[in-house]
């Protein structure tokens, strides 16, 4: 299955297990493959930012990517593919689509500075990854420090066909999705809009015509409720569950500490064996986890009431 610019709901951005010595755990990557799943998703993001994916060896990227695809039998996993160099972006991206991925992510390396480079970078990925290749645009300028203008990501969606998926991490970037959409109803090229940034913003973006979230989140069933809730229409339900949810949502936006978070609660559900992040990163101090525990009682408490 691959990508196309109509699709929709939740794309899961998934950690990467280690074990507690810094080894990929595969046995884990099964369990939280088929939790995702299990949970409401769509389908799956792997090698991404809170995939830990630079702390990967191809190789080790390779046999995540094929562990992964070969565990969704047949559902869509798109893979992360940047790097510094589009050498290391081309074999990478052909080899994880010869496996049966469904498309590639790709984000803007920080060296880009000025218009003509940024839209120019994006014709070369696509010329580099090869006509067939379905290209998922990751615009996540808060930690890339590239911004894409609206008239930037227009000529990118007029000329590269490839580009069927914007991943948006804009920050302030409602607005952004407003004009897209406005674009499009004028006549240019429909493409799918999945939204990032720990899923903070998800109501909005789904009013303001995002298609669904493409973001990690250590409750995945909140993410699909509130995308299916809120494109059939029912925001205040859709609402009311995300804000039994949002303390967690938010005390996972601290820079650093976010993955640790996740990880942590992914492993109390049984999803993962392990919380570890791989060298350099640690896991949560003993106040973090106490702080992280009231929250969680706090949400279930709430989500009783809610019923």
């Amino acid at each position: 299955m691959t990508l196309t610019a109509d699709a929709k709901g939740v794309y899961v951005i998934s950690v990467t297990p280690f074990t507690d010595s810094g080894e990929i755990d595969f046995d884990s990557l099964d369990r939280v493959v088929d939790f995702y799943f299990d949970k409401g998703a769509d389908g799956l993001t792997i090698l991404g930012m809170m995939g830990e994916a630079p702390k990967l060896t191809q190789a080790e990227s390779r046999a995540v990517a094929d562990r992964v695809i070969r565990r969704a039998g047949g559902k869509p996993v798109v893979v992360g593919v940047s790097a510094p160099g589009l050498a290391a972006i081309g074999e990478l991206g052909r080899a994880v689509m010869d496996m049966g991925a469904a498309g590639c992510m790709v984000t803007t390396p920080g060296s880009l500075k000025t218009d003509p480079q940024i839209h120019g970078y994006f014709a070369q990925v696509a010329r580099t990854l090869g006509d067939d290749v379905p290209i998922v645009l990751q615009d996540f300028p808060l930690s890339t420090g590239v911004h894409i203008s609206d008239e930037v990501l227009g000529r990118i969606i007029d000329e590269v066909p490839q580009v069927v998926m914007l991943k948006h991490e804009d920050w302030p970037g409602l607005a952004k999705i407003t004009r897209l959409r406005a674009a499009e109803a004028e006549g240019r090229r429909r493409i799918s809009v999945l939204c990032g940034n720990g899923g903070v913003f998800l109501p909005e973006e789904i009013a303001r015509g995002a298609d669904g979230a493409m973001t990690g989140f250590g409750f995945p069933e909140m993410l699909a409720d509130v995308v299916r809730l809120a494109a059939a229409g029912d925001m205040d339900r859709a609402q009311d569950i995300f804000d039994a949810y949002l303390p967690l949502v938010r005390y996972e936006q601290q820079p650093g500490a976010g993955l640790a978070v996740r990880k942590y609660v992914l492993a109390k559900r049984g999803a993962i064996g392990s919380a570890a992040l791989r060298a350099p990163g640690a896991g949560l101090a003993r106040e973090a986890i106490a702080e992280v525990e009231r929250l969680l009682a706090r949400q279930e408490k709430r989500l009783k009431e809610l019923n």
